[in-house]
């Protein structure tokens, strides 16, 4: 009697369970695999390839002994007969590749598989399910009775889906990567004794390419791909090492040091490199992903291509700092220059005043425009004089200066006999009008405010300017 009370228990364990549950015969894929080793078949693989045909022979030899209410329902059957009855229109198509594969399980003398895969409902609907069948211990030898179940896992593939999508076609660049050995490395360094991950870097400088070299990349969205110019993501990966290179190691750097010191999310500016060889500026964001902080490996990495907006700001630094006419730095970089010479000073530091003769004659004579050519071939003329580390500028409508710092009076002399060289070959290269300037240098020394200097300069250019127009006026 408590026999039958616990058979009745058991069978309604399985008719009520909220799973889907199978009772299936598998005794006829059994006598298959059988007849095939008696025929000398040795490799499965090898011969479904070559009989494709008996992947669907096989899946028809499944025979259904029992089946659930969950089981009716989810495959949408009024009853086990009618779910029998049309077990071809559930069991077909993609699940030709999970059956294979349990296939090789049962070829390989594994008594339980599990793997996802796709059914459908009588009504055509497919659903993604998560297989389980265990061949029942009283059956091993004959393979009669296997019990499957079936879940359910439309709604979690729908929503992988879902998620898949938002990352393949986001508008950012995204890389999941693996930081495993990376962080391995790290649990290494922390038991020899190395407590500063910065100082260790800087007296082991090629420890930020090995660091570098740790990282796995997982995968990437197609805007990361377009972003680095990339046709696939095989191209991509295979070429890292031409987009992180140059100046990344510099920021890795500081990321290393970041992650060793226990964030696990930071922002950082920073320079890739297109795998056409141009330089993609980019602003990251590094989040390792809650629940793996223990292991590393798992970290979302955006990257938003600034590129254009650093254009944008160094275009509106060089408007700062510059004249757009002539090109030469601006007056407020002059004066900002001058700041810094006096509260750095290092003498000695020559100026020399230019002003460019007969711009206001010029402009009444023959219009705005040729007096605006008269002051950008003086920038010309200007940026051809100087050597690096001197400075050029227009500081006014008609007046310009060099600032040569480390350099004294012969060296001053020496820049202005360039510039006026240089002149007469401008004038050479265009015929009216003629180009022409008033000069004058002063050179610092101790104690003596370049405020003061700039004032000598001036004199001497004036000075200058007035044998200009006395000698003019002899010629008439």
């Amino acid at each position: 009697m408590a026999k039958s009370k616990a058979g009745k228990h058991f069978e309604s364990l399985f008719e009520y369970a909220p799973i889907s549950l199978w009772e299936q015969d598998y005794s006829g894929i059994k006598n298959f695999l059988d007849g095939l080793r008696t025929n000398g078949v040795t490799d499965l693989g090898r011969y479904l390839n070559e009989h494709p045909e008996d992947i669907d022979k096989s899946l028809r030899l499944i025979k259904v002994t029992h089946v659930n209410l969950e089981t009716l329902n989810l495959f949408g059957a009024k009853s086990e007969p009618e779910l029998i009855a049309n077990l071809d229109k559930m069991f077909r198509d993609e699940m030709r590749a999970h059956w294979r594969s349990e296939l090789a399980a049962l070829w390989n003398g594994e008594k339980s598989w599990s793997g996802d895969g796709i059914n459908y409902r009588l009504d055509g609907e497919a659903l993604y399910i998560r297989l389980h069948w265990r061949i029942l211990p009283e059956c091993e030898s004959t393979w009669e009775c296997v019990l499957v179940s079936i879940e359910n896992i439309t709604a979690l593939k729908t929503a992988e889906r879902r998620f898949h999508n938002l990352f393949t076609h986001a508008p950012i660049s995204l890389w999941e990567e693996d930081y495993s050995a990376l962080k391995k490395e790290f649990d290494r360094l922390r038991a020899e004794g190395i407590v500063d991950l910065k100082s260790h870097l800087a007296s082991h400088p090629k420890a930020v390419d090995s660091f570098m070299n740790l990282i796995r990349v997982l995968d990437v969205n197609q805007r990361t791909l377009d972003m680095f110019e990339a046709e696939n993501k095989d191209t991509l990966l295979t070429n890292l090492d031409k987009v992180f290179r140059d100046e990344m190691s510099s920021h890795f750097a500081n990321e290393l040091v970041d992650m060793w010191n226990g964030k696990t999310y930071y922002e950082r500016e920073g320079i890739n490199y297109a795998l056409s060889g141009e330089l993609v500026n980019v602003h990251l964001h590094w989040t390792l992903m809650p629940g793996h902080e223990k292991d590393f490996d798992w970290v979302l990495v955006a990257l938003q291509d600034i590129t254009a907006r650093k254009k944008a700001e160094e275009y509106l630094r060089y408007l700062g700092t510059h004249d757009v006419m002539t090109g030469l730095y601006n007056r407020a970089f002059f004066d900002e220059t001058l700041q810094h010479l006096e509260a750095e000073r290092q003498d000695p530091i020559s100026v020399i005043i230019i002003d460019l003769n007969n711009l206001k004659i010029t402009n009444d004579r023959f219009g705005h425009q040729i007096g605006d050519q008269l002051i950008r071939r003086t920038g010309e003329v200007l940026k051809a004089s100087v050597d690096d580390g001197f400075i050029a500028a227009r500081i006014g409508g008609d007046e310009f200066t060099l600032i040569l710092p480390n350099a004294n009076e012969q060296t001053a002399i020496a820049i202005m006999e360039r510039v006026e060289s240089l002149v007469v070959m401008n004038n050479k290269f265009y015929r009216e009008p003629e180009l022409s300037f008033s000069l004058g240098s002063a050179t610092s020394e101790p104690g003596l405010p370049l405020e003061k200097v700039i004032s000598m300069a001036d004199d001497a250019m004036y000075n200058n300017k007035g044998l200009y127009y006395r000698r003019r006026k002899e010629d008439y």
